[in-house]
């Protein structure tokens, strides 16, 4: 159960306290403490006012105007990510660094959206280690924050939880503001103006159109209507995914009906503004991962079948030696394979394939723009989720520990919790607490190794 805590609001959330924190504080998840305000000068602390005011502002743009109601979507944000928040490590104030946002951040909507946040990618996917400020969405579309959190990045101070929640919530209303130009060219492709209220038949096919462009991404043409239409008969014709995709628009076009029931006339037929399709779009790309998740738990249970000691690995020889007749083909290379972190090597001669971190790469996004992809939603966050809820502390005994990942949830690993874990593995857990004083660190790197 949550603490009792004051619940955030619109008017608490843009009153921020300072980001960032010391560059030497970005090796792993280690900080030092912020010096206290009694110690500051003056003209430090009119500095550091100065950032929390512009940093205020520049949020506050990017929230106005959602929309849904933004206490509701903060309210919403906050109830997914505070346990996270209560078990990472902060400062001396009680706050949080940059690489700890970050994680938490890129959790959130791995989790929450199966959207992975160009920017935000886990740390095999990219070359170097990123911070919040750099994510390529919000210093294309929001320069005026970027700037904001460099500064304040310099000012030796931690996010608190009201901030981490309200900049989720900014970066998830750029992401739904890519999806309305989406809707804008699929009014387009329909030949129908968006400043005219349209037919309900006729919004059915401008959101078929809209969810078309967004699964195809950068690869779908989105300026010749003559074949775009051409595509969605095709499909309509082979019926299959496609049928399942109408029904997803459709009952999305259903609940906004339902929500809206006392708002419109029961003996006219509806008509749909820009501003209905918009508020439909926004719930549609916020189902849309955990909708297509279904077609990645067909994909796990394929992997499944292939792993033949029930500890969620299958051999590389099998994973490759798929029949015709199989549902799947998996043709990544090995290198693919070793980057994201699925290629098990620990065994030499015997390469095995990771399922859970398999289902996280990018080869498996099915929709993606230039800021974000839509991937199968991470079993691994929703795993370390569960472990700091129940731990809601930055380190615990390496016993706690195993008592508590005997008994996760987990659909990649066969056996039914609780189950045994074998002895080699205890121990090694047990190293990791004796390195570090009897305690296990759960976001350093020999804990996430351990997970793995």
């Amino acid at each position: 159960m949550q603490p009792a805590r004051a619940s955030v609001t619109v008017a608490a959330a843009v009153l921020f306290l300072g980001l960032g924190a010391p560059c030497g504080a970005s090796a792993g998840l280690r900080f030092r403490g912020a010096a206290g305000a009694g110690g500051e000068a003056p003209e430090r602390v009119v500095a550091v006012r100065e950032v929390e005011f512009s940093l205020r502002s520049a949020l506050e743009a990017l929230l106005r105007g959602g929309q849904s109601s933004a206490a509701a979507r903060l309210a919403r944000i906050e109830a997914s990510v505070w346990q996270t928040f209560q078990a990472l490590p902060k400062n001396s104030a009680g706050r949080l660094a940059p690489r700890a946002v970050r994680y938490l951040v890129h959790g959130y909507f791995a989790r929450e959206h199966g959207w992975l946040v160009k920017g935000l990618e886990p740390h095999g996917m990219q070359a170097n280690m990123s911070e919040v400020h750099e994510v390529g969405i919000l210093r294309d579309r929001a320069p005026a924050l970027v700037e904001t959190l460099l500064e304040a990045r310099q000012m030796d101070r931690g996010l608190s939880l009201d901030d981490v929640v309200v900049m989720a919530a900014a970066l998830e209303r750029l992401i739904f503001g890519e999806s309305l130009k989406l809707l804008e060219t699929a009014y387009a492709l329909n030949d129908l103006s968006s400043d005219s209220p349209a037919a309900e038949e006729e919004l059915h096919e401008v959101l078929r159109s809209y969810l078309l462009i967004f699964q195809m991404g950068v690869r779908g043409n989105l300026s010749d209507a003559r074949k775009h239409q051409a595509a969605k008969r095709k499909l309509a014709q082979l019926g299959g995914s496609w049928l399942t995709l109408v029904e997803f628009e459709e009952d999305a076009v259903l609940n906004y009906g339902f929500a809206n029931r006392h708002r419109t006339s029961p003996f006219a037929p509806p008509r749909y503004t820009f501003e209905a399709a918009a508020h439909i779009v926004e719930d549609l790309a916020q189902a849309y991962g955990k909708w297509q998740n279904a077609e990645c738990r067909q994909m796990k249970e394929e992997l499944i079948g292939l792993d033949i000691n029930g500890d969620g690995r299958v051999p590389l020889s099998s994973f490759y030696a798929q029949p015709e007749t199989s549902d799947y083909h998996f043709t990544e290379s090995r290198d693919y394979l070793r980057t994201i972190g699925a290629l098990d090597e620990t065994v030499s001669g015997n390469p095995r394939v990771r399922i859970a971190n398999y289902m996280l790469g990018p080869s498996n996004c099915i929709a993606s723009s230039s800021y974000y992809s839509v991937c199968c939603l991470s079993e691994c966050e929703a795993l370390m989720n569960e472990l700091e809820e129940k731990v809601r502390a930055p380190t615990a005994p390496a016993d706690r520990l195993l008592e508590i990942v005997a008994n996760l949830t987990s659909s990649s690993y066969a056996p039914e919790a609780p189950r045994q874990l074998p002895e080699d593995l205890k121990g090694k857990m047990r190293a990791i607490g004796e390195r570090h004083g009897g305690a296990v660190p759960l976001h350093g790197r020999l804990f996430a190794q351990w997970m793995h």
